[in-house]
Order: C-alpha cells, then sequence, then structure tokens
C-alpha cells in the first residue's frame, strides 16, 4: 500500500481546505515546487496534486506550476481537479503528469471518459468525492443525488483504472478515517481503491491497511502532514516494514 502526500494548489500557492470549502483555506507554502520535492526527500513513491482553481473553475490554472512540480520531481505525479475534457487531459499528459483522475467529468460524459481511458491505459482513475456516500462534483459544490455504489460497474467498463474515494465530511478535519464506508467501497468494486479523507495519525494508516487484501491499494494525506499530527517518514516506514 502506498502513502501519497498531497500538494493541493490554489493560486500557485499549497494550501489546504476543510471539507474542500474554498473560503477554509490554510496557506502551507508559496512554492508548491519546494513541497514536492520535500515529500519526495521524505520518502514518497508517489505525488497526489490537487489543481483545487481548476476542480471549482473547469480551467487550467495552475498549470504551468503543475508541469513544473514535475520536471522537478523524479517520482511520479498524479494529478486531479478540472480536467473536463480530451485536451486538458492530453495536456497534462505532455506536462509530464503520470496518471490523472477525472470527477466532473466522469459523472457527465461516460463517453469522453471511456475515450480517454482508451487513448491511456492504466493512466486514468475516477475521484468518487461523497458525503454519506451521494457523489457531489465541480469542486464538490454540486450534490448529484448519485450514490457511489450506482457508477462503480459503469466505471469498470469505461475502462478505469483506478478509483480515489473521499469521504468529504473528513476532508482536513484531521478527525480520523471512515473505516466502514471505505470498506463498502472496496468491497463493492474489484478495481483498486485509494482512500482519502481524515488520515491524521499514524493509526488512521494501521486501520486502512487492514483493508489492503481487499484491495486498498493506497491513502492520500494532506493536512496531517503539514500539521504534524501524521510522521510521513515514519507512515512510509512502517508500510514498508
Amino acid at each position: 500500500m502506498i502513502i501519497f502526500p498531497a500538494v493541493d494548489i490554489k493560486e500557485k500557492r499549497c494550501v489546504r481546505l476543510k471539507q474542500g470549502k474554498a473560503d477554509q483555506e490554510t496557506v502551507f507554502s508559496d512554492d508548491p515546487v519546494s513541497v514536492a520535492r520535500h515529500w519526495e526527500d521524505c520518502g514518497a513513491k508517489w505525488l497526489h496534486v490537487v489543481d483545487l482553481d481548476g476542480a471549482f473553475q473547469g480551467v487550467l490554472k495552475n498549470f504551468e506550476t503543475i508541469r513544473e512540480i514535475c520536471s522537478g520531481i523524479n517520482i511520479p505525479v498524479q494529478l486531479g481537479g478540472g480536467i473536463r475534457t480530451l485536451d486538458s487531459a492530453r495536456k497534462y499528459f505532455q506536462a509530464g503528469v503520470e496518471r490523472i483522475i477525472i470527477g466532473t467529468l466522469a459523472l457527465e460524459d461516460k463517453g469522453v471518459l471511456s475515450e480517454l481511458c482508451a487513448e491511456y491505459p492504466g493512466r486514468v482513475g475516477v475521484s468518487l468525492d461523497a458525503e454519506d456516500q451521494v457523489l457531489k462534483s465541480k469542486g464538490w459544490v454540486n450534490d448529484t443525488g448519485i450514490s457511489v455504489f450506482d457508477v462503480l460497474p459503469d466505471l469498470k467498463d469505461a475502462g478505469v483504472s483506478f478509483l480515489v474515494y473521499t469521504d468529504i465530511s473528513r476532508d482536513g478535519m484531521q478527525s480520523g478515517v471512515n473505516i466502514p464506508a471505505v470498506r463498502d467501497v472496496v468491497e463493492n468494486t474489484d478495481l483498486p481503491v485509494i482512500a482519502a479523507g481524515g488520515v491524521s495519525r499514524l493509526e488512521d494508516v494501521k486501520s486502512l491497511y487492514a483493508l489492503h487484501a481487499k484491495g486498498l491499494t493506497g491513502v492520500i494525506t494532506g493536512k496531517a502532514i503539514y500539521s504534524g499530527s501524521l510522521d510521513f517518514k515514519q507512515a512510509v516506514q512502517w508500510l514498508q516494514g
């Protein structure tokens, strides 16, 4: 199981939001590239990057910053946030992103999603961002009314390679992981799942690792590793052990 440090970018700065709310922002650095290098130096095998402006606005506002991150580190980058067209996905792949994570597009245009998965096999995941297992889109501001479990079969059929499941109510709150919700997702799909939202201590990582045999392949952590409640190096060492 891999632990992904999150670098969330808003207006070219590294920030964290509470429950994805744009007005609940904490700025950690004005230099996301140096932050990315820091996590690589701490032992990260992958970097999880989110373009928050893209998620809210649907445009590639932080494209150059993300390209600089990709060229400035030696570990692969997976990216989500505002990728809603084939053209934007292609631009990111050309910029050095290894995997992309689709959110809104996956719910609104399954045809384009299937085309994207066929063009980049093994490199396209879908973000399932949910509150009480009901999906939200467009930067978590639009309530779709669709259950996580309603979309799982279609995503596999479209050729999606992996899923990122985020419990919105826990995200950025450092309140612990919703283990039953994550378990429900991994038990209802045979696609690899990465969990996010609420990872605040090493105990959360250990609790999630219990689901590794069921198909949980990774965990994303953000605010906890910036605030220090989770020691990233310690978590990496525990997983390696």
